[in-house]
């Protein structure tokens, strides 16, 4: 397997398991993640520790992360996702794309890309 699907790979069990470890070893110190929107997981995050509690944040509200695709660029991978959950009379059902970026066998950039920012928004209200 190749580095861009081992880390797509990783990057997507360690999500649905918690295992934070296996995330951090799959991330520069220095990674960064962006995500649109207006919400509790929303904006731009810095450093490994940063992106570990979001990916914990996200996960709490009980997000199920269906992989769909795993989409190769020359050096870069992106993951196609279906997350769903159910939060009350509060209903997240999206497809979205998270692409890495790949710099030195690890994680150095994630930004994630969404078909439906207002439920988006409307699921992780505060």
């Amino acid at each position: 397997m190749d580095i861009r699907r081992h880390i797509a790979t990783e990057f997507h069990t360690a999500l649905t398991t918690g295992d934070r470890d296996r995330l951090r070893a799959i991330l520069d110190p220095e990674v960064s993640w962006t995500l649109p929107g207006d919400n509790a997981v929303s904006g731009r995050v810095d450093g490994a520790d940063a992106v570990l509690e979001r990916a914990a944040l996200i996960a709490s509200y009980g997000v199920d992360f269906a992989l769909e695709h795993i989409l190769v660029s020359a050096e870069h991978v992106a993951l196609g996702l279906h997350n769903t959950a159910r939060r009350g009379d509060r209903v997240l059902d999206e497809h979205l794309a998270t692409v890495c970026r790949i710099g030195g066998g690890r994680i150095v950039e994630i930004e994630t890309f969404l078909s439906d920012e207002p439920g988006m928004n409307a699921f992780f209200a505060a």
